[in-house]
């Protein structure tokens, strides 16, 4: 009982809040009183399930959704084959530690415009993505070998344990509670540069190139419809890698 008390407050808790943001959203659509600028909820509501019942959304919405994915998997990858290197290597990791400054410290529109001229427009999302999670999951691996268990690690030594089975039981643990909130924060950093490339990239069949062509046409209701989708996907997949990673 007490659980499902605690879950009801909090659903209500949570409504509550939705309630008053979208209250904020109606009082200042009607303050402003033109659609070509803020439309109020409903409106934008009602367009995103329009838009929901064309095929082309769903489409859209898969196409960006494959794009971003793949990225973020590469860039997962690659972020911690290299933290796995730069820990085996000083070396390797005097050298990646820079470049992955550079990264953190790029604006992503940079890296977008560079990559125009680079790459064809359907892989800069993809591109983005990479970049986005890369040093996160880099970061990550490193911190979580660095604070590794040093008693575990004596305990491995004088056991005479195997390499293969410290790395499993040992480091794996580890490793893992850092990168999980990585992986986590980096989905959602990913699903957002990913959309913001698009805009810009423009590439068939993505969200980014219909929220291009709402601002271009002015529709309003149809770039904040796009946006919430942006949002609630965005969130969506935070809440349910965060879930399953527990």
């Amino acid at each position: 009982m007490g659980t499902e008390a605690g879950k009801l407050k909090k659903t209500a808790a949570a409504a509550g809040v939705a309630a008053f943001w979208l209250l904020v959203w109606q009082l200042l659509a009607m303050l402003i009183g033109k659609d070509v600028v803020l439309s109020p909820p409903l409106t934008v509501f009602r367009t995103l399930v329009r838009l929901m019942g064309t095929g082309e959304f769903w489409l859209t919405v898969g196409a960006t959704f494959l794009r971003i994915l793949f990225g973020y998997g590469f860039g997962a990858a690659l972020g911690l084959g290299l933290g796995l290197a730069a820990w085996k290597s000083g070396i390797v990791r005097r050298l990646l530690a820079p470049f992955m400054s550079v990264v953190r410290a790029t604006p992503v529109a940079s890296f977008i415009i560079l990559l125009l001229f680079l790459a064809r427009n359907q892989w800069i999302p993809v591109i983005i993505a990479a970049l986005m999670v890369m040093p996160l999951v880099w970061t990550a691996c490193l911190q979580g070998i660095e604070e590794t268990d040093g008693t575990l690690l004596e305990m491995g030594r004088v056991f005479e344990l195997s390499r293969g089975w410290q790395l499993r039981h040992i480091y794996g643990p580890s490793v893992r509670a850092f990168l999980q909130p990585a992986a986590v924060s980096g989905l959602g950093l990913a699903w957002k540069a990913g959309v913001a490339a698009e805009v810009l990239a423009a590439p068939e069949h993505s969200v980014g190139g219909m929220l291009y062509r709402a601002k271009i046409y002015l529709e309003n209701p149809e770039m904040l419809a796009w946006t919430l989708c942006v949002v609630a996907v965005s969130m969506g997949l935070e809440r349910w890698l965060a879930r399953k990673l527990k």
